[in-house]
């Protein structure tokens, strides 16, 4: 990885934010019903419609976190 244009570190934040999302997406399944005259209400429940986007977003953010940050000089400290 010596040409590659991103440190490791960097990288592994990048598999981090797409593990997040990942999570958020899996956190939005189900809730629906195998019969389409039937309503079920658990299709809009919490954490299908906050908790499942915040993590998605978070995912995001720490993705281009992992894009932009700089890596550190070895001789500063």
């Amino acid at each position: 990885m010596a040409n590659f244009s991103l440190p490791s570190n960097n990288v592994k934040l990048i598999g981090l934010g797409l593990l997040v999302m990942v999570l958020g997406f899996v956190l939005m399944l189900g809730g629906g019903s195998s019969d389409p005259d039937v309503f079920n209400p658990a299709m809009f429940n919490a954490r299908r419609m906050v908790i499942s986007p915040l993590v998605i977003v978070l995912g995001i953010a720490v993705i281009i976190y992992g894009i932009m940050k700089k890596p550190r000089d070895g001789g500063e400290a």
